[in-house]
Parts: C-alpha cells; structure tokens; sequence
C-alpha cells in the first residue's frame, strides 16, 4: 500500500534524476558536439548543447530548463577551460531556459508559434547576456561584436534541430 509519503518521496526522487539527465544531456552536447570559432576574441565556441535546453524548457518548463542551461552549460565551462565563464554562463543559460519555458508553458508548450517566440526570445536573451559578459570581461564594447555572429548560429541550430524535437516529443506523449 503506497502511502502519500512514499508517492512524494518517489516523486521528488524521479525530479532528481530527471534534473540530473537534463544537466548531463546539456552537458555532454555543449563537451562533445562543438568547434572553436577562430574569429573572436576568446576563439568563440559553438555546439549543439542549445538544442537539449530548448527541448528541456519547452517539453519540462522553466524550472527544469533553468536547471538545465545554468548547470549544464556552467559545467562546461569549469571542465573545459573556460572557468572565468561559469559564473556568467550559469546566469544567462539559466535565464535562457527559464524564459523560453515561462514563454513555452503560456500555451502548453504545444503551440508552435508560441515554441518560436520563446526560442528567439530565449536566443536574444543569450546574444545579449554574452555581450555584456564579453564587454565586463573584455573591458571595451567593440571586440564582443565578433562572438554575436557564432551565437546567432547557436540560436538557429536550436530552432532548427531542438524546436522539431521537443515538439516530437510533445507529441509522443512519452514525457
């Protein structure tokens, strides 16, 4: 006989794990499935870790793809190098994630319009937290210029790749 404690108990175990994959999936995209861009000033990086956070904000909500984009794309950037990121990183993919889940979840993350604004929302969020990380880091306001070009690809791989997706995945009703 299940008793409520043991249901919230499987229940907050199962958000856990959930956030946990989440994190990995992000992770393991944004690690593996990347090039350096050597035309800006800190080389730029683009990969493919935006598609698993859009798909996680627009199928789970804000609260999962927050989790997802901060401590996913964070942890890149302590594992790979590029620490003086993290902090800044963990901010503007947080704020990436739950933007386009707060945006996604305004129509049940099944309307394809409103799974668009969120990412473009989402994407301008992202450009915007970069260039003022670059311009803090940097300390002039022109060298940033040069990464906005490898984030607006960024941007578009995840409309193209991980709107599909998440809306496949909505669809299928497995989640």
């Amino acid at each position: 006989m299940k008793t409520e404690k043991t249901t919230r108990v499987r229940s907050v175990t199962a958000d856990i794990c959930l956030n946990g994959l989440l994190v990995a999936l992000v992770l393991a995209a944004t690690m593996f499935i990347n090039i350096r861009l050597p035309i800006s000033v800190n080389g730029g990086l683009i990969h493919l870790g935006n598609v698993p956070l859009v798909a996680a904000a627009i199928v789970f909500g804000r609260r999962k793809g927050a989790i997802a984009g901060a401590f996913g794309m964070g942890l890149f950037d302590l594992l790979s190098g590029w620490t003086l990121w993290a902090p800044f990183t963990f901010v503007v993919r947080g704020a990436m994630g739950w933007v386009i889940g707060k945006i996604s979840e305004t129509r049940g993350g099944k309307s394809f319009v409103a799974n668009l604004l969120a990412v473009t929302v989402g994407g301008a969020i992202m450009v915007a937290g970069y260039y003022v990380t670059e311009v803090i880091l940097y300390g002039n306001f022109v060298a940033p210029v040069t990464s906005i070009p490898g984030n607006l690809i960024q941007v578009l791989t995840a409309l193209v790749i991980g709107l599909p997706l998440s809306t496949a995945l909505k669809k299928t009703g497995i989640v």
